[in-house]
């Protein structure tokens, strides 16, 4: 975390914020997709006949519960970080004053330089 004066901030913060906007947009949309994915996985397991269904097999639970943890779980942790980083930013372009010293994220400070 680095401080700079808000005055030379402000011109970055609306690209940054846009950004993250669409970053977020995106991990929703992998969301989405595995999701439908496998409800139209279950649905076709269950349309199948049972002798069908005895020679195709399911996948184990335990395989499901780490496709879950790498496509729903860890995406909506980026999520949330990647929120509290955008809510930061509007902290800064609506509460400080051009001349106030804010303190600014370490990919913020990137984007500056």
């Amino acid at each position: 975390m680095n401080k700079r004066k808000a005055a030379e901030v402000y011109p970055f913060l609306e690209k940054y914020m846009v950004r993250k906007e669409e970053q977020i947009a995106e991990i929703e949309q992998v969301i989405e997709r595995y999701e439908k994915k496998r409800q139209m996985e279950e649905r076709s397991y269950q349309s199948m006949s049972p002798l069908r269904r005895m020679f195709t097999g399911k996948k184990p639970d335990h395989h499901l519960a780490v496709e879950y943890i790498h496509y729903v779980k860890k995406p909506l942790q980026q999520i949330r970080q990647l929120r509290a980083e955008l809510e930061n930013a509007r902290l800064i372009l609506n509460n400080s004053d051009p001349a106030d010293l804010v303190t600014i994220s370490d990919d913020l400070e990137k984007e500056l330089v």
